[in-house]
């Protein structure tokens, strides 16, 4: 069917980017910063680097989900930012490790409910 494929369009699949500065000055600090960093991994975030972590999301929807998830888990004291990009986008991420490129991250296998 044409058109068919343009919900696996890399233009319409998402990548959602949570970057932030949390305090770690004492030990409450060091809690919340654990807890905001432990509900970015259950909500499916990797890090990308320290304060630096990425979601695939199929879609904007998806997306818009994860988005109110990190807004909600925000520490007080929190300076956080949220940036989605296309897959289509994030593929063209140059990415090294010292002066030799690796791949960037893959999306994740798809997962198919019958």
């Amino acid at each position: 069917m044409p058109g068919s494929d343009i919900n696996l369009s890399g233009y319409r699949a998402m990548w959602l980017f949570a970057m932030f500065d949390l305090p770690v000055d004492d030990k409450v600090a060091r809690r919340l910063y654990t807890r905001f960093r432990k509900k970015l991994v259950e909500q499916g975030f990797v890090m990308l680097q320290y304060s630096v972590y990425a979601r695939y999301c199929g879609s904007e929807e998806a997306s818009e989900t994860h988005r109110k998830a990190v807004r909600r888990s925000i520490p007080p004291d929190g300076r956080v930012r949220i940036l989605s990009v296309t897959d289509a986008q994030f593929a063209k991420m140059e990415v090294f490790r010292g002066p030799k490129r690796v791949p960037a991250e893959a999306p994740p296998e798809q997962l198919a409910l019958f």
